[in-house]
Parts: structure tokens; sequence; C-alpha cells
């Protein structure tokens, strides 16, 4: 017996080696099997096998856990076994009593709707071990507004979808999905970004279609790209039409509600947000603002009146809190009680949103449509305090509108860089010990104007906060002053900050040379560039990626000197022009007087891996320059 348990304590440490080398975790197989009525219910069933490769696998399979909301899911676990490597089987779940299931409030943040999670307690695992798990879920994930005999039904009654990601952080072995459909469903599906081996078999009314894929490997992830449904191997089946059938459900089910009736309340409230409005675009932006700025972003469970049923005008206005539908519900009301014609739209935030109509959304937006018969999108969750009305962080992006007609999916325009401008201008004076004095003015407009606007936010100490933006970049500068518009008056002008400085011992001078970096060019207020952030030491990229925003920064200088120079010793970056954007410097000397400028634009907010190398080009000539010497010589 000693032998034996050496033996097997010997085996477990040459096995906890070799596993180290590679995954924590590998997934021997993952199988799911749907079954779908003809009401759109679907019942689902799952089972998984893990093996365990180091002790880091050991622990995050501890514990299981299923996320649901009782409102319009079910799930249970069916069977949890762990197959050690001694050859002993413990039985958690499906034997003679259930040991150590929890179900318990989900932890939340921001959204409190009641979603809940049921967890089994596995408890410790061995390098080795393999935990095998069945689980049966039905319902779908949000809840709707109806009676509770059919709150497993989904929203679209009768129909079905599924988005079914193909692609692992962990290693997959084998990965099987099976729906079994009635035929007159008319099941559509597509994969993306990858093959799936795909099978269909007919049973008498029914069709069981069955994707299936082998030696799933997780990608080397690169910083910034877009998101791994974006660019890794997926699956979506829907049995609705098109998107105008979506489009038009998305109508109907809102007005049927009664999501945006107004109320004598709300009449009066946008009667007196509108006094003194101009013209048509003044009082559109006048709602949209107020809506942003005079409604909190907090979700509270209503009960059955979750997901995709917008709350009604009159809570929304009373209680002033809700998530983005809510806030996109209260301004569609707001608008229509304005005269307008507007309507809520879907639309998701972070991912691509593609042809087959299966639900990619998760986030509710507002269109309006203009005098000229054109719609206007608008985002009452995305711009509190920015002046924007629709966030150009969410260019490029899908998004459905929901139209008595039926609408398309489209796509959210690219929004120039212009319209995002940062400008960073300086007038400054080195004296002869080396002393810089003068002036910074910071000034930005659209997604760069939010980015600098932002140093306001939850800060009690304005001016500390301002300083430090200085200070980053030259920790012995003393700020002598920092003038700044008021923040409550975003909408009135653009951002505008003016500091005077001193910063001792900043310049080698004397009358045959001077050394100094242009203080203008040390990327004060990184925070509105996020291009920086990405890793230019890295030469190629395979996935797309995306930057926060398309913006155009301008850097500009004017130094006076203490002595006349003739000549600068300062190599300048080549220029740049393309479709990705572009880079420029140019400097001049006029005497005892230098002048500089930088001007960087990037052009949109997704790129693909091709433009990485001018991407990378820019953001590197940028970076340089910021810690790159100018020469000045007799």
């Amino acid at each position: 017996m000693r032998k034996k348990k050496m033996f097997l304590t010997v085996l477990a440490l040459v096995v906890a080696v070799c596993y180290a080398q590679g995954e924590n975790q590998r997934t021997l197989y993952d199988s799911t099997y749907v079954y779908m009525e003809s009401s759109g219910l679907s019942h689902v069933y799952g089972h998984k096998m893990v093996e365990m490769k180091t002790n880091k696998g050991c622990m995050n399979n501890s514990v299981i856990k299923l996320d649901y909301d009782p409102l319009s899911a079910y799930v249970e676990f069916q069977l949890v076994v762990v197959h050690r490597i001694s050859g002993k089987q413990d039985t958690l779940v499906g034997g003679k009593r259930d040991k150590k299931i929890y179900d318990y409030t989900a932890p939340a943040r921001l959204i409190y709707w009641g979603a809940k999670q049921k967890m089994v307690e596995v408890g410790h695992l061995a390098v080795g071990d393999r935990l095998e798990y069945r689980t049966y879920r039905k319902g779908f994930t949000y809840a709707l507004l109806r009676d509770d005999e059919g709150k497993y039904i989904p929203p679209m009654r009768g129909h079905f979808y599924d988005i079914v990601p193909f692609w692992a952080t962990e290693p997959i072995d084998l990965k099987v999905y099976r729906v079994n459909a009635l035929t007159e469903k008319e099941m559509r599906y597509e994969v993306y970004n990858g093959k799936v081996k795909t099978e269909t078999e007919k049973e008498g009314k029914r069709t069981i279609y069955t994707f299936s894929k082998r030696d799933i490997k997780p990608i080397k992830t690169e910083r910034g790209m877009l998101a791994h449904n974006d660019v890794e191997c997926k699956l979506l089946l829907s049995t609705s039409s098109n998107w105008e059938a979506k489009s038009i459900w998305f109508y109907n089910v809102n007005e049927d509600y009664g999501s945006f009736k107004a109320t004598k309340e709300l009449l009066k409230q946008v009667d007196i947000i509108l006094v003194g409005a101009k013209d048509e675009l003044d009082s559109i932006s006048r709602l949209t603002h107020w809506v942003a700025d005079n409604m909190r972003y907090a979700g509270i469970s209503m009960g059955t009146g979750e997901g995709y049923t917008l709350h009604n005008a009159e809570m929304n206005l009373r209680d002033r809190c809700g998530v983005c539908k809510d806030k996109a519900g209260l301004l569609v009301a707001m608008l229509r009680a304005a005269g307008f014609k507007a309507y809520a739209a879907m639309t998701m935030a972070g991912e691509r949103i593609d042809r087959i109509a299966a639900d990619q959304f998760n986030h509710s937006v507002c269109v309006v449509e203009r005098r000229n018969g054109n719609y206007e999108l608008l985002d009452p969750t995305w711009v509190p305090n920015v002046r924007e009305l629709w966030s150009s962080a969410e260019q490029q992006q899908g998004y459905l509108m929901g139209l008595p007609e039926g609408a398309d999916l489209m796509e959210t325009p690219v929004s120039k860089p212009e319209n995002h401008y940062l400008n960073i201008a300086a007038d400054t004076k080195i004296e002869r010990d080396g002393t810089l004095t003068g002036t910074i003015t910071i000034t930005a407009e659209g997604q760069s104007d939010a980015a600098v606007r932002r140093i306001f936010a939850r800060q009690a100490d304005w001016r500390n906060a301002l300083e430090r933006e200085i200070l980053n970049v030259c920790p012995q500068a003393l700020v002598k002053s920092v003038h700044h518009t008021r923040p409550e008056d975003y909408l009135k002008q653009p951002v505008k900050i003016v500091y005077q400085i001193e910063i001792p011992n900043y310049a080698v001078v004397s009358k045959s040379e001077a050394i100094f970096i242009p203080i203008s060019m040390r990327n004060i207020f990184s925070r509105a560039m996020s291009h920086l952030r990405f890793d230019t030491s890295v030469r190629e990229r395979k996935y797309p990626f995306a930057d926060a925003c398309s913006r155009l920064v301008r850097m500009t200088e004017t130094i006076t000197l203490p002595y006349e120079y003739k000549d600068c010793q300062y190599t300048v970056p080549a220029s740049i022009n393309d479709r990705t954007g572009s880079y420029s410097l140019a400097y001049n000397i006029h005497g005892s007087v230098f002048e500089i400028m930088e001007t960087v634009a990037l052009n949109k907010r997704k790129y693909e891996a091709g433009e990485w190398p001018t991407f990378r080009q820019i953001v590197e000539n940028q970076t340089k320059t910021a810690s790159k010497p100018v020469v000045l010589v007799k």
C-alpha cells in the first residue's frame, strides 16, 4: 500500500511538471444540446469535461457557476463529478444527495436587476484531476413584460437565436453545439472568422443542426485588439428572417407597452427645458443633454419590467434613475412631446453586429427624424458632460432603429479628426540662466474635450489636479496661475485651460548654443491621447485594433531666446499622410525666436491589422519628439 501511494505521488509530480509547460486547463469536450419548442422556449443541456493542468487551473475550477435571471430563466446542475488522478470518483451532484450547491444573488455594480448564480463548491483539485459536469437551462437572458406562465418564452415569441463562440481562453479538444428545431422555423446560420464542421439531419417535422470543431486553441491577444467575437471563430443562428423583422418587433413591443406615453408632468418639464430654444437642433440638444445630465445611471429591478421593454416615461421622469434603455426611453418621450418623430434603437458597444439577425445588442439609444427626413442618433447615456449628442467613441458601430415600417442594420459613421481636436499652444521665454517662463493654453473639442474635462470630475481640489498635468511631465515646474472655463458651462463653449508657468534650469543656454525640449511637445494632458498607450515595440499585428476615438492633436510653441541663433541641429521625422492618419513637424528660426509645430491626426476608431505600421509610426514619432532636445547653434 505504501509503495502504491508513493507511486501515485511521484506520478502526480511528474504530471504537474509536464503540464506546467503549457496551459492551465484543457477542456476535453464541451457539448451543448438545444431543444426548441414551437413557442421559442429552449431547453439547453450542457456537458463538459475539464482536465487540470496546473495549480492555477485547479484554483480556477474549485467552484463552478451558472448565471441566470430568475424572471426569465431556470438553471440547474444535473451532474458534477471529480475524476481523481488516483482513479477515485467524487460525485458532488447527481448521486444520492447533492453536496455544496448554493443559489444566491449575483454580485452587481450599477445594475441591480435581481440576477442570481448557482454555484457548486468543487473544493480541492489536484493537477491531473478531471472535472465533469452536466447542466440544464431553460429560458433566455433578459426578462420581458409578460405573465409568469410564459416567462421562459423569448421576447420574439416563436423565434430562436444564439451566439456561439468557437474560441476559448484555454484549449478545447472538441466542442459540439446541436440544435433540434422545427423544420418550418427556417433556421439561418453562418460561421464567422473560421471554419466549423456543419451537419443537418431531418427527423420527421424537425431538423437537427450539428456544429463541431476540434483542437480549439487560444490566440495570443494583442493590446487594443477588437473583441474576441470580432476576430475569432463564432457561430450565429436565428429563425428571424431579417433585421427589418427585428426592427418592427422592437418598435411594436415598446409602443404596445406605452413606454413613451407623455404625462402632464413630462409635458411641463419639456416646456421648461425648451424656453428660449433657438431652432430645431437647439431643441434636440437641450432635451438630450437634460436627460443625460439629470438621470442617474443605476438599474433597479422593476420585477418583470426588465429587458427589451423600455420602462414608461412616467416612472423614468419620477425616479430620474435607470440604465441605457431608460435614458433612451425618456428622451424618446420628451422628443415626441416636443413634436419630433423619435424612436428607440439598439446597438452593440464593443463588438461588431453581423448580418444574421441574432440578438447582438447590449445598449439602447435614440434616433430623431430631422425636418430634412434624415435620422440623427442620440445617446443620453454616453454624453453626460460631453458636447456631442452622439458619442464618437461609438463610431463604426452597428445599430438597429425600431421603426414602424422596419429598418435594416446600419453603421455609425466615422467622425472626422478635426471634430475632436486637442490644441496645446505655448508662448514661452528662456532666460540666460535656463529658466523657462510663459503660458500654456489647452483647448479641445468633442471627445478630446470630454477627456480633458474629466479632470474636473470627482475632484475636490481642481487646482491640484490641474497642476499635476504639468508636474507629470516636468516635476520641477512652478505653476504661477491657472485659469479655465467653468465645467458646468460645457455646452456654451469648448474647454480652455491657461497655465502661467516657471521652470528653473529647464534649458542649457550659452551664446554659442541652446538646448531644450519644447514644453508644448511633451504630451501634456496625455489623458486625451489614448493612442500613446499602444505598445510600439510590437512591429506587426495579426488582428484589427481600436483606439478610443478619431482625433487631431496640434502642439505649437513660440520660444523667445536670450541670444540669436542661426542653425538648428534637429532631425525632423518624415511626414505621413494616408487613410490611417497623418503626422508632420516643422520649425523656424527668426533670430532669437524659435517656432515649432507638430500635428498628429488619427482618422478613425477601428483599424485593420495592415494599418498598424502607419499608426505605429505616427505614435512613435510623437513619443520620440516628446523627449528629443532641440539644439540651436550660432
